[in-house]
């Protein structure tokens, strides 16, 4: 896996005031008339998207792209783009859109605009099987910090406690990291990683107590090498500073091409085939709700 997402996952939490003062900086649009789409994903976060040995990009996101650009009736190119890059890259114009398992969240809507959510999964902590944090307060419920916030946010008082002075493994400047950051800061150690692989490793050795991902990333990593001692744990977190939901990436100013995606996904969350790609890649449906 790369050394990526060095800048979140379903993050991009917090940007430098240069990059969103960049953006206004970035070439000339180009016309509402798209033959070809140039979408930049990662390569590198599996079952999102994923570089296979002879280097094609395979996985949800490619199967979805393909679907997508032949509804808009464009020829799509998918390039391979490191994580730290991918907005900067965006807003420079080296292409048009981004679909890497990117949630679109207030922060980054400072600096790009976003299509409509194609999917949708709450994050969850992981931990070895067995261990003092197998089984946290308000396993399995599902806290959203944007239908009821104070609910959620009360719902936080025994994971304080059962977290106090443990280490949560968490990918650098994540939605995930951003969250331990805001609520349990005072409690936890927060260990950032480049990339998940690294972060993986460390739970699987004890070198950390638990970690915090995505659910569409956590899942379908159960039981291979780097997670196969670990089990979910505790409640599952969404809205708030998690986001809406993974959408398209795209530069701001550009209501065409946004107009294009979106009723390209309407037409794949109505015809079936985001929930038909969901069961293929992840085991499980993220149509968003």
């Amino acid at each position: 896996m790369k050394a990526s997402r060095i800048v979140s996952r379903l993050g991009w939490a917090l940007l430098p005031a240069s990059l969103a003062l960049g953006s206004a900086a970035a070439p000339a649009l180009a016309a509402t008339t798209w033959t070809t789409v140039r979408i930049a994903t990662e390569g590198a976060y599996p079952p999102w998207n994923m570089s296979t040995p002879s280097g094609k990009i395979v996985g949800f996101e490619p199967d979805l792209s393909d679907y997508l650009c032949a509804h808009m009736k464009v020829k799509c190119v998918m390039i391979a783009q490191d994580w730290n890059g991918v907005i900067p890259g965006l807003t420079a114009g080296k292409y048009d859109a981004i679909m890497d398992g990117m949630s679109a969240t207030a922060q980054r809507e400072k600096v790009i605009a976003f299509s409509m959510p194609y999917a949708q999964t709450p994050s969850q902590f992981a931990t070895l099987k067995g261990g003092p944090l197998a089984k946290l307060p308000e396993m399995n419920q599902r806290l959203d910090f944007t239908k009821d916030p104070k609910a959620a946010e009360a719902a936080l008082a025994p994971l304080h406690r059962a977290l106090k002075g443990r280490t949560i493994g968490v990918q650098v400047s994540t939605i995930q990291a951003a969250f331990l950051k805001q609520y349990f800061s005072g409690d936890i150690t927060i260990r950032t990683y480049p990339t998940t692989q690294e972060r993986d490793l460390d739970l699987q050795a004890g070198r950390v107590d638990a970690i915090l991902d995505s659910l569409a990333y956590l899942k379908p990593a159960m039981g291979k090498p780097t997670l196969k001692d670990a089990v979910l744990t505790g409640p599952m977190y969404a809205g708030g500073v998690f986001g809406a939901g993974t959408a398209v990436g795209l530069r701001k100013g550009n209501p065409h091409l946004r107009a294009m995606f979106n009723a390209a996904i309407k037409s794949a969350l109505a015809d079936g085939t985001i929930h038909k790609l969901a069961i293929k890649w992840f085991h499980f449906d993220v149509t968003p709700q």
